[in-house]
C-alpha cells in the first residue's frame, strides 16, 4: 500500500514544530473507541510508537489482558479485579504475613506468591532470594508509575507473569545477542569488554530479568515496558547496548572490570531519554519498524 504524501508531509510539519505524535495521539484515540478493542492492532501501534502518557496504563491493562477487549466489560472486570485484590490482601493479613508497617512493595510480593502458591511458611521468611529481588525491582518501579494500588498489583503481576511465560526461554540468549549485535556496532569496546573481563560481568540481571527497572529513571523507563508488554524483549539488547555505546569513551579507558560494572549500574539519570530513544531507533534498524509484533 502506498504511502500517503500529505500525510508524510504533515507529520514532517508536527515534529518539526515540536508537536511529534500529534497523528500517532489521533490514530492511537481512534483504536480506542473499537469494540471490541483489537489487540493486535494496538500491540503494533504500541511497538511502532511512543504511547500518550494519558492513555499508556489503560492500554498496558488491555495488552497485559487485565481488562477484556470488550470495552462495555471494562467496569465489571475491573469490578472483579478489585475484590480479588482485596480478598487476597485480607487473607494476608488474617495469616499475619502483612501489617500496617509492610513496605508496600512486599505486601505485592507475598500477594503474588499465595496467589501463585509458593507463599513460604511464616517461620521460613528469610531474606528475599535472586527471583524476589527482580519481582521487587520491578514494584517499586511501577509503583512509581501507577498511582492506585490496586492497579499497580494486578500491573505488576501481569508484566511478572507474561515476561516470564513469554520470554523465560529467550533471556538467557540475550548477552549473545548484546555480543552479536555490539560486533557490529562498535567491534573496538566489544574487543575491550572481553579482554577485561567485563563482558561475562556486565550487569544482565539488571537488564535482563528486571526490564531496567532500578536502572533507568521512571520516565524512561515506560517507554521500554511500552514495547516488552506489547510483545519484544529484543528490545532490552538495544537499550543495553545503547547505554554501552553511550558511555563508550569511560568504559574505554577502564581495565578493571568492576570499574566498568560499577559506571554501568551508577550511570547518571539526565541523559536516559535520549539514550531509550536511540535505543528505539537501533531496534527499529536491525528488528524493522514491525507491521506486527515482533
Amino acid at each position: 500500500m502506498a504511502e500517503d504524501p500529505q500525510r508524510n508531509f504533515r507529520s514532517a510539519y508536527y515534529e518539526k514544530v515540536g508537536f511529534r505524535g500529534v497523528e500517532e495521539k489521533k490514530s492511537l484515540e481512534i483504536l480506542l473507541k473499537d469494540n471490541p478493542l483489537d489487540v493486535e492492532k494496538l500491540s503494533t501501534f504500541s511497538q511502532r510508537f511512543p504511547l500518550p502518557s494519558m492513555y499508556r496504563i489503560h492500554v498496558w491493562k488491555v495488552l497485559l489482558g487485565i481488562l477484556p477487549p470488550h470495552s462495555d466489560s471494562h467496569f465489571l472486570v475491573a469490578g472483579y479485579r478489585r475484590e480479588q485484590y482485596q480478598d487476597v490482601l485480607e487473607a494476608l493479613k488474617v495469616m499475619r504475613f502483612v501489617h500496617m508497617a509492610t513496605p508496600q512493595t512486599l505486601v505485592y510480593l507475598r500477594m503474588f506468591q499465595l496467589e501463585s502458591q509458593v507463599l513460604p511458611r511464616r517461620s521460613d521468611t528469610s531474606a528475599p532470594d535472586e527471583e524476589d529481588e527482580d519481582f521487587l525491582s520491578i514494584a517499586r518501579a511501577m509503583e512509581e508509575i501507577v498511582e492506585d494500588p490496586m492497579d499497580c498489583y494486578w500491573l505488576i503481576k501481569s508484566f511478572v507473569n507474561q515476561f516470564n511465560n513469554k520470554f523465560g526461554d529467550s533471556i538467557p540468549h540475550l548477552p549473545k545477542s548484546l555480543e552479536h549485535y555490539l560486533s557490529v556496532e562498535e567491534p573496538r569496546l566489544l574487543n575491550h569488554l572481553k579482554n577485561t573481563g567485563a563482558l561475562a560481568m556486565l550487569p544482565y540481571s539488571l537488564w535482563f530479568r528486571r526490564c531496567f527497572a532500578g536502572c533507568l529513571p521512571e520516565s524512561s523507563l515506560q517507554r521500554v515496558w511500552d514495547k516488552v508488554i506489547s510483545g519484544s524483549c529484543k528490545i532490552l539488547v538495544f537499550v543495553a547496548m545503547e547505554i554501552l555505546l553511550s558511555y563508550k569513551i569511560v568504559v574505554m579507558g577502564t581495565s578493571k572490570p568492576e570499574g566498568v560494572v560499577s559506571i554501568l549500574c551508577n550511570m547518571p539519570q539526565e541523559n536516559t531519554d535520549a539514550i531509550v530513544t536511540k535505543a528505539i531507533d537501533l531496534w527499529h534498524k536491525y528488528c524493522g519498524t514491525p507491521m506486527h509484533s515482533v
